[in-house]
């Protein structure tokens, strides 16, 4: 597998807007909510979904990775959207994350037909209610 650097500038459309203030006004907005995955004292996850159904935020801590953390928290996180009425969720998707939510029944909409590595995927799902 080709290990490729991670620069600060090719993530800032991704990083450059969660400073510590944007990120406290998210959690306390009206209409967000976050959830927290933790072991221990050790945070490992976070994720916010709006009311409205999208997925703000679902970042995981290396030492989580391929854990299942991601899939619980994407869970938590659709369950949520579901609570508050909304039979489809969405969100956007990195690269790297695309086969992830694809995984998770995620379905891309119309995008150019080239992705970069910073480019946004705009990706959907359709919820059902548990029988």
């Amino acid at each position: 597998m080709p290990i490729t650097a991670i620069t600060r500038k090719s993530w800032r459309p991704w990083l450059g807007n969660k400073t510590p203030e944007s990120v406290a006004r998210w959690i306390a907005a009206p209409g967000n909510s976050v959830l927290v995955a933790v072991e221990g004292e050790k945070l490992l996850a976070v994720g916010m979904v709006t009311d409205s159904g999208e997925i703000a935020l679902n970042y995981v801590s290396p030492d989580a990775r391929f854990r299942g953390v991601s899939k619980a928290l994407l869970a938590a996180l659709e369950a949520l959207a579901l609570a508050h009425g909304n039979t489809e969720v969405t969100l956007t998707s990195t690269v790297t994350a695309r086969r992830f939510y694809l995984s998770a029944g995620y379905a891309p909409y119309p995008v150019a037909p080239k992705a970069t590595e910073d480019q946004a995927l705009p990706m959907s799902k359709r919820l059902r209610q548990a029988p």
